[in-house]
Parts: structure tokens; sequence; C-alpha cells
């Protein structure tokens, strides 16, 4: 069972590698094997932080679908890559990981979008998963 702090951690260090993977178009178990060289860290993290990154990689184009419909006034490729990550995280935890209350999960995406990105970032997330959840039946459901 992974405890606040480790899903916290886990999910900061997703978004850096699928950071890394936006930059660098790496292969995924190249990155992550490049990346878990390099930071060690508990097993619990690098499960759930390889869980999402595996995740969000094998489910982007459905993702990033939801994406561009949650935010029809902002091109896609506007969007700042960092906050194209977290959005692309939070989404795909919200669509796969159904344990995980939905608030808890749109609140770390708007600190992590502080946090990574800037102070605008949380309310450009926000916005959009609010949006994505709004316009996705299945997920209203949750709500």
């Amino acid at each position: 069972m992974l405890f606040l702090g480790s899903r916290r951690k886990s999910r900061e260090i997703a978004i850096q590698i699928l950071y890394q993977f936006e930059m660098n178009r790496t292969d995924i178990d190249e990155g992550l094997n490049l990346f878990w060289g390099e930071h060690k860290h508990p097993d619990a993290i690098v499960q759930f932080a390889d869980f999402l990154v595996r995740g969000v990689e094998d489910k982007k184009e459905e993702i990033d679908n939801l994406i561009v419909n949650a935010s029809a006034n902002w091109s896609f490729n506007r969007i700042n890559p960092v906050d194209r990550g977290i959005l692309r995280e939070a989404i795909f935890e919200f669509l796969f990981c159904r344990e995980i209350p939905y608030k808890v999960t749109l609140n770390e995406a708007i600190e992590m979008g502080k946090k990574f990105s800037s102070e605008k970032s949380g309310s450009f997330i926000n916005g959009v998963l609010d949006s994505v959840i709004a316009k996705s039946p299945d997920l209203k459901k949750k709500v």
C-alpha cells in the first residue's frame, strides 16, 4: 500500500520522466532504465511511477483526445510540455486508477503545475481537468 507521500513522489517522478520522453522521444524501456539507473527510490515509489509512465504512454492518444476536447479554445501544441504531462498523468489516473478519488488526483495535479510549471498552470490544469470530467459520462459517474 502506498501512502500519500509515496504517491505524491511517484507522481512527481512520473511527470519528470514524461517530460523527458516529450523532449527526447526516448524508447520507454530505455528511458525508464536510464532514469532508474541514475535515481534510487523505494520499490513502492518506483512501481507506481513506472505504472503511471507506462500507462500514460500506452493510452496517450486516448488521453490527448480528451485534452483536445476539453481545451477547445487552446491549441494542444501550445500547451506547455510540463502542463501536458501533468494533464496526461491526471487523466490516466481518472480513467485507470479508479480507487484514487478524483479530488486527490485533481489537487495533486494543480499542486504539481504550480511546483513544476507556473503559478498560472494550476488554474489552467484545474479548468482542463474539470472540463474532461464534465464531458466524459463515465468519469462524471464517479464524482
